[in-house]
This record gives C-alpha cells, structure tokens and sequence, in this order.
C-alpha cells in the first residue's frame, strides 16, 4: 500500500476539492493507498480558507500537523519567506521525523511554497502544474495568460517531481487540453486584435477565454493527480527524491520524455463522470 503525505496551504476549493477526490478514489478502493498526514503551511484560525481545509481533513480522520509559514518569518527576522526557505523546512521535516512519518512520496497539492533543495531531496514530491511539460512555467494564472499572448492551441497539465529548479523537475505523467474548437472558438473570435496585456488590466480573470481555460484544466487536474497516483501504487513509475523511473528501472525520461501519457485515461474518466 502507496503511503502519501500530503502538503497543502488549504486556502480555497482548489486544495479541498483534490483531497475530497482522492480520499474519495481511496474510500472507493481505486486507489491502493492512505494519506499517513496533511501538513499545512497555515495554522487553525490563520485565515478561513485554511480552517475549511482543517474541517475537510479531519471529515476524513487524517492526522493534521501545521507550522505557519507567516508566523516563523515574522519570528525569524521579517522579509521575504525566501530568506527563510531553508530554516522551515528543516522544522518542517523535523515535525514530520517526530511524529514518525514515513512517506513513500508526498503530495503537493495546492501548497503554496517553494520547497528548498532539502526537502526535495528527503521526499519524493509530486507537483501538479497547470501547463505541459514544455509549456509555460508560473502560478497557473501566469500560465494561462501566457497562452493567451501566445495565441496557443492547446495546453494542459503535468505531475512532475519538485526540485530546486521551479516546474521543471522530472515530469511523471501529463495529459493533452485542446484550447480550440467548440465553445472555444467564439472566446478566442471576442479578443481577435486585442493586446493580452489589455485585456488583463481591463477584463482579468473574468474574461469568458480566461474563465474557459481554466475550467477545463481543473476539471482534468484530479484525474491526473489519481492516475498518476494510481501509475506509482502499480509499479508503472518509481519514483525517489529528484529522480523517476519505469518499471524496468530505466530513467523515466528515456522512456517518456514527457512523463506517462494520460490523456486517454483521463478523457475516459471524465467520459463516465
């Protein structure tokens, strides 16, 4: 059985609707894996995103342990969390070696700080990005703004391992999002000849096309998390700090340069949804 840790800052859907879908696929036996904990760079009563997320986690029974990122900045001399990047982790994984956690991997599922080098190297970090392990690097609001300067045709979404080197470690899996066709096509018509920096000081993210583009990497962004999941519980991938293989213990990326393709799995799931 896969044990998980699982990061996240908990502070809006996002973060409590991807530990709903697994703890779901688990409960349902489609996933041969527990969640060992949920650590969260907030803590109970820091703001009110994160304490729907604590409600969620302890729905489910996962033990919860937190350290405020905020609070040990303030405590450690104030400026910005990078100065501070490598002395809270340290007490992050210390908390985690007290409690006697052993993950084979851990989640970075909406956890919204940089992990330095040395929890990257301790554990096995799964990330999802909203982009494709070619495309765009950022927040997956840098991203989609990205696509929409570039006038792209499609996107998508990647699991990559953390390391130092921000959305470009290993990828493990990612999956196809045509950005064209369909409903698509009048969005894209609506901003013909206007300058996207324009349009993101006069519309943000209300824009129709923006709106569009996230909705439909979101709905896929579960089902990959699941299926890669799923991939690493089977043998498929193995994966260990900084470094993936396939089943025959080749590097991943010899194998799939782009990590496992997903697409079809996941159109399939959504299919039935």
């Amino acid at each position: 059985m896969l044990r998980i840790g699982w990061f996240a800052t908990g502070r809006g859907a996002g973060s409590r609707g991807l530990l709903d879908f697994i703890g779901r696929a688990i409960a349902a036996g489609q996933l041969d894996a527990h969640i060992e904990f949920v650590f969260s760079n907030r803590e109970p009563g820091e703001a009110d995103g994160s304490d729907e997320f604590f409600r969620l986690v302890a729905s489910w029974g996962l033990p919860l342990v937190t350290l405020s990122s905020e609070r040990y900045r303030r405590e450690h001399g104030g400026g910005p969390m990078r100065q501070h990047r490598d002395g809270f982790d340290r007490q992050v994984m210390a908390l985690l070696d007290d409690s006697g956690y052993r993950p084979d991997l851990c989640a970075l599922a909406g956890y919204m700080l940089i992990c330095s080098p040395a929890l990257c190297r301790r554990y096995p970090l799964l990330n999802l990005h909203g982009a494709l392990p070619d495309g765009p690097t950022g927040a997956w609001q840098s991203v989609i703004w990205q696509l929409i300067e570039s006038g792209a045709t499609h996107t998508g979404a990647m699991i990559h391992l953390a390391t130092d080197q921000v959305d470009r470690g290993p990828a493990l899996s990612h999956c196809v999002v045509p950005i064209r066709g369909g409903p698509f096509d009048a969005d894209w018509d609506a901003i013909r000849g206007r300058d996207a920096a324009a349009i993101r000081a006069s519309e943000g993210e209300n824009n129709p096309l923006f709106q569009r583009i996230r909705a439909a990497g979101y709905r896929r962004e579960p089902h990959l998390l699941l299926a890669t999941l799923q991939a690493v519980a089977a043998g498929r991938i193995i994966v260990k700090p900084g470094a993936a293989q396939d089943a025959d213990g080749n590097p991943l990326s010899a194998t799939y340069p782009q990590g496992l393709p997903l697409t079809g799995e996941i159109e399939a799931a959504l299919a039935v949804t």
